[in-house]
């Protein structure tokens, strides 16, 4: 989606291995799309390693996993209530956007990690503290990021697991007819990163924000 973005045309190898399936854009379409977009959002929670699979389309089943061609592995230690940390994932990112598109204005618009109900959550702090320091690594090699925003500011509704998984800074009692919300340990630690406090940042600063909290949890 970038490259029309960025250069008013999808690269060669798109073109050719997704042939005529592909539109083609007009000198006019492409001028427009050109250099149209505003910012980058990037939503990034896992990382995965690639495999080439070489295999015979069929006409009858094309789509887009069948046009990259790949098997995809997870890297790290994933669960559905815990996403493994590999912050280099996210640099990785970062770098690629900034070498490959011109170095566009970046909004990492979702990044965050599912636990079970709890309102001690430091895996979730441990998590975030990764990954903002690899945003910040990235700005430092010149990437043009922008904002971080974490998902999600409170539990909710997903999409594809209901409220299965909590991905909230604060709690919500969705037994509660008022939806009472509780700050966990993860959404004071971030309102004091966001304060520019530093008593908390790194593994011994975690442990004395933890050693702090008291929870009925």
């Amino acid at each position: 989606m970038l490259g029309p973005l960025t250069y008013g045309d999808y690269p060669d190898e798109m073109k050719r291995i997704v042939g005529s399936r592909l539109p083609v854009f007009t000198e006019e379409e492409s001028a427009l799309v050109k250099g149209s977009s505003d910012f980058v959002g990037v939503i990034h929670y896992l990382a995965a390693s690639v495999t080439s699979v070489t295999h015979v389309k069929s006409q009858r089943d094309p789509g887009f996993f069948t046009d990259m061609g790949i098997s995809m592995k997870v890297i790290g230690n994933y669960t559905s209530f815990h996403y493994a940390i590999v912050p280099w994932a996210m640099e990785a990112v970062l770098e690629y956007i900034k070498e490959s598109y011109g170095n566009p204005p970046v909004y990492i618009l979702e990044n965050g990690t599912p636990m079970k109900q709890n309102l001690q959550d430091t895996p979730r702090i441990e998590f975030l503290h990764a990954y903002i320091g690899a945003v910040l690594n990235s700005i430092t090699n010149g990437s043009d990021t922008r904002g971080y925003f974490v998902w999600s500011f409170m539990d909710l509704y997903e999409l594809l697991s209901g409220y299965e998984y909590s991905f909230g800074l604060y709690f919500v009692n969705f037994s509660d007819p008022h939806r009472k919300r509780t700050p966990k340990l993860s959404a004071h630690w971030y309102s004091a990163f966001l304060k520019d406090n530093t008593t908390f940042l790194g593994s011994q600063g975690i442990a004395q924000l933890q050693s702090n909290f008291s929870s009925p949890y």
